[in-house]
């Protein structure tokens, strides 16, 4: 198996978990309410911005012009296209500015965005993109098996057709192509610490659906604490 193969099948139960997740069913079937996606609509917003910046980072370490571009491009691409498409959301659920201004972000927004930061800092181009495809790879299988699903709501079935779309499946078609031949022939020990950064990325995808559908709060969190 490929490296990519590899370590999609040792998260297996995870994906499973986010294919299964409360806020994923009832998106499906147009039920999930819409102060709960707006909630996630905002983190997410948040997420992407850095997302692209994080793009731009492995942009700086690839050592051909080929792939610089191309980084940039997805930057620029696929991470403007999903703004885009949050903007629309914004206005179909009245998310005002004064939403924006007051806008914090979760405690697992805040600790994605810093994952992917730290594994841009401290790696290289390979392990940057090991804790990027994830997100990639995640939301084109949602697309896919949620491709024939009908919310019946305008929001839901266009967020699907985003994410079920040939230019999305493109795009993580070339990063798992990618994140393979930048794999091959490293060794054992680089494998586990790629491994490493996919896997976690993996599991705040997982939290970042159950961070939305409890619209978590710093606030909850130090109640925790202090209980």
């Amino acid at each position: 198996m490929t490296f990519c193969e590899k370590v999609r099948k040792k998260c297996d139960d995870i994906w499973e978990a986010s294919f299964q997740h409360p806020f994923i069913t009832a998106l499906a079937d147009g039920t999930l309410p819409e102060e709960v996606f707006k909630y996630y609509v905002l983190q997410d917003s948040y997420y992407l911005q850095h997302f692209a910046k994080v793009h731009a980072m492995a942009a700086v370490q690839a050592k051909d012009l080929s792939t610089v571009q191309r980084f940039a491009q997805h930057a620029d691409e696929t991470c403007g296209a999903e703004i885009s498409l949050h903007e629309g959301f914004f206005e179909l659920l009245g998310i005002t500015d004064e939403d924006i201004e007051n806008f914090e972000p979760a405690p697992i927004a805040y600790a994605y965005t810093s994952h992917l930061y730290r594994v841009g800092l401290e790696g290289d181009l390979s392990a940057t993109l090991s804790a990027l495809l994830p997100c990639y790879w995640l939301y084109y299988e949602i697309g896919e098996r949620l491709k024939d699903a009908k919310p019946n709501h305008p929001i839901y079935d266009k967020w699907i057709a985003t994410y079920s779309s040939e230019w999305f499946e493109q795009a993580t078609r070339e990063q798992i192509d990618r994140l393979n031949k930048l794999t091959d022939n490293l060794s054992k020990d680089r494998h586990k610490e790629l491994e490493s950064h996919f896997i976690k990325s993996t599991h705040y995808e997982l939290q970042f659906w159950e961070m939305a559908w409890t619209k978590q709060k710093w606030s909850l969190l130090i109640d925790e604490v202090n209980a």
